[in-house]
């Protein structure tokens, strides 16, 4: 299981920070530093699951709260934009004295903003994730319309944002003018992913395609379709996360600290990891994850043993039916399947009423899209059956259980 890790550090005012490291359960592939969004704070719920997903991933990620938010010590109102562009080469320079600087670099909404702002500091930094992040500090600005007379005359205002009070100075308003990322941008020298959701009502989308135009390649877009700005839904969070984990492989240039197996075609191997069900399985060419769901005990990484059963049948009914439909240039679309797996007893069986012989169930539903005929969906329906995964299962099955021999 990922481990989290209170700490605080110090940032180049001396001010004591408060911070989280999610740690992997293994020696982890990279460090990760992570932003959150303006006035939010480390251990809100968006920011916790990415760290938490990203650890289960093996990234190691801090997450910490800017100077005079959370834990941390300082006052908010003497805050500006630059102040936390400071705070992240701060918790940079402890990954780097303590652990290891930061490959990965990842900002939430302002935080977004403030990454692309501190990366050129962090020379060890590889990739730069933004998830929901204004193309310009002073996008913020706007939020703040409604005190900024106040603000101006008075040279501070307590202001309203999102349910919570903050004093905003004069200062901070004057500050977010003063750094223009999408100049910026195009000597980034990193590669660039830019998350955002299309009905964000926070940070529109436009700001988004303006940072996309703005950096050079290599750079990638991902639309977080259905998330709010807050990405408060677990599922966007951990999307958000194993994408970003996905994506950063192809540029940090890790070697995965677990052995890869050897494995000959034809054959698969099921390897053991520290948590309790979860199982890597790998053929000769792909890795992928089986475990429990939680109401067992696992942590539901991967598809349960019976669930792998059931997308062996699927996909080779599926397959099976593609190619007899090509091969007769039948007009079929798409083919669906849907398969279940339940127990019974069997009702009519010699020695039954001694001993109930309990019968393994599983259903397979087909539909067809596309104009075929009564015929031709018939056929089809009785070209399911011949898959070679439904024979194997029906055939005569024999499992043999044999030592590994270690040479």
């Amino acid at each position: 299981m990922p481990r989290r890790q209170r700490i605080e550090f110090k940032n180049r005012e001396g001010a004591s920070l408060a911070a989280a490291l999610e740690l992997p359960d293994r020696e982890p592939k990279a460090f990760a530093l992570f932003a959150h969004c303006f006035t939010c704070g480390k251990d809100i719920a968006a920011a916790a699951r990415i760290a938490r997903t990203l650890a289960a991933e093996g990234f190691a990620v801090l997450r910490f709260d800017f100077t005079g938010l959370g834990g941390s010590e300082g006052d908010f109102a003497n805050t500006d934009f630059a102040s936390n562009v400071e705070d992240l080469l701060a918790a940079a320079d402890f990954l780097r004295d303590n652990h290891a600087a930061p490959a990965l670099l990842i900002g939430h909404s302002l935080g977004g903003a403030a990454v692309l702002a501190a990366a050129p500091e962090i020379p060890e930094s590889l990739a730069v994730a933004c998830i929901g992040a204004p193309s310009s500090p002073a996008h913020l600005s706007r939020h703040l319309e409604a005190a900024a007379q106040e603000i101006e005359v008075a040279g501070e205002a307590r202001v309203q944002l999102w349910g919570r009070v903050f004093r905003i100075k004069k200062q901070f308003l004057d500050d977010l003018q003063h750094h223009p990322l999408l100049e910026r941008l195009p000597r980034l020298r990193k590669a660039l992913l830019i998350m955002h959701a299309p009905l964000d009502n926070v940070v529109g989308v436009d700001e988004a395609g303006r940072i996309f135009t703005a950096a050079k390649h290599p750079k990638s877009f991902v639309s977080l379709d259905g998330a709010d700005h807050m990405l408060s839904r677990l599922e966007d969070a951990q999307y958000a996360a194993r994408t970003i984990a996905t994506w950063a492989a192809r540029y940090l240039n890790f070697q995965d600290t677990a052995e890869k197996p050897n494995v000959a075609g034809g054959e698969v191997i099921v390897t053991e990891g520290n948590r309790r069900f979860l199982r890597e399985v790998s053929s000769d060419e792909h890795n992928w994850l089986a475990d429990e769901p939680k109401r067992v005990g696992g942590d539901n990484l991967g598809p349960d043993p019976y669930e792998h059963l059931l997308a062996a049948l699927g996909t080779c009914t599926s397959m099976t039916i593609r190619m007899y439909a090509n091969r007769k240039q039948w007009p079929l679309q798409d083919v669906h399947v849907r398969l279940a797996h339940s127990r019974g007893h069997a009702e009519d069986c010699e020695g039954c009423d001694e001993k109930p012989l309990q019968l393994e169930i599983l259903q397979r539903f087909i539909r067809f899209e596309g104009p075929l005929d009564p015929a031709q969906t018939q056929r089809l329906m009785e070209i399911a059956d011949r898959c070679p995964v439904h024979r194997t299962l029906e055939g005569r099955l024999n499992i043999e259980t044999l030592p590994e021999i270690s040479e």
